[in-house]
């Protein structure tokens, strides 16, 4: 079955890729999550409008990508949520949060999706945190959780 990526998925590819993949994979889990949509001969344009997008939402170059890794592993970042006696959370960071932390600390927007967590946080205290600032340049973030 051919696709159209809509969204990045790991080992298979970034947005506005065409790739070729099992029926049941594409059927069952990429379509109906909304990663992907079916090739059609009228998809040209999908995939355009999607690399275009994507194109605008990508730090323009190389250098800007470098500058803003220095800001953010300058420093580490502090994200406060609730939290019970134990530590423990209630629920865990989002990336959402963990982007509007992010974003105060650089001035400039950060995109939720570029913000990559290996496990779900779920407890205070220091943590990495990886964000994809260019297809080549990543910044590994400290991100201290604290209690709100």
């Amino acid at each position: 079955m051919k696709i159209i990526l809509t969204q990045e998925v790991d080992g298979l590819g970034a947005p506005g890729d065409v790739v070729e993949v099992k029926d049941g994979y594409g059927r069952n889990y990429l379509v109906p999550r909304n990663l992907a949509v079916r090739w059609t001969r009228g998809g040209q344009k999908t995939v355009d409008s999607i690399k275009t997008a994507r194109a605008s939402r990508a730090v323009a170059s190389h250098d800007q990508a470098e500058v803003l890794k220095r800001q953010l592993e300058a420093a580490p970042v502090n994200v406060s949520v609730r939290s019970g006696s134990q530590g423990r959370l209630f629920g865990a960071v989002t990336t959402a949060e963990i982007a509007e932390a992010l974003a105060s600390v650089t001035g400039g927007a950060v995109d939720r999706r570029t913000v990559v967590v290996a496990n779900p946080i779920k407890s205070l205290g220091s943590h990495r945190v990886s964000v994809k600032l260019h297809d080549d340049v990543s910044a590994v973030v400290a991100l201290n959780v604290v209690p709100a």
